[in-house]
């Protein structure tokens, strides 16, 4: 049987602890923000936001609810209740899976591509406030590439039940 790797367990230096500490409270401050931000001018949470994102860049507006979970990093449970949210507000439809009945989908809705038209100068102005334009200087491709890797299922950082899951390459 083959083991693990042991956990590196080296302290960190004085730049790796800031580097750290300001990716912990960016990862939790930032969404905060960005959430009060949306609520505050277009009504919608992040959350929503996110799965209209989803959703209208996924073929035929449609995702099976499991793949919708993995994009909006949601728990399948939080997902489900959201979509049940949006369902009721007539941003969403939920429907059975053509292919597998067991399954269910999400299809964005008239409604909810006009509600994502009308939230996006609100998530745009945010992001370019809150996030943006504390870069700039940056080179943002490498700044990209590293922060992507954090949460990939090769890190272990990736909900392992939903690695498991996730659906094949996609095209956006």
């Amino acid at each position: 049987m083959e083991r693990a790797p042991r956990a590196r367990t080296t302290p960190l230096d004085r730049d790796e602890e800031a580097a750290w500490r300001a990716i912990a409270r960016a990862v939790l401050v930032v969404p905060r923000t960005l959430d009060a931000d949306l609520l505050a001018g277009c009504g919608l949470s992040l959350a929503e936001y996110i799965v209209l994102v989803n959703l209208s860049e996924a073929p035929g507006n449609s995702m099976r609810m499991y793949e919708l979970a993995v994009e909006s990093t949601l728990s399948p449970s939080g997902v489900t209740r959201l979509i049940e949210r949006m369902e009721r507000q007539g941003l969403v439809e939920r429907e059975q899976a053509a292919a597998d009945a067991r399954g269910m989908t999400a299809t964005l809705t008239g409604a909810g591509l006009e509600r994502l038209r009308d939230a996006y100068p609100h998530a745009l102005a945010s992001v370019r406030t809150n996030v943006m334009d504390h870069l700039d200087g940056f080179d943002l491709a490498a700044f990209a590439e590293a922060v992507s890797k954090f949460a990939t299922a090769e890190t272990g950082c990736y909900p392992r039940r939903l690695a498991r899951r996730q659906p094949a390459h996609r095209e956006a």
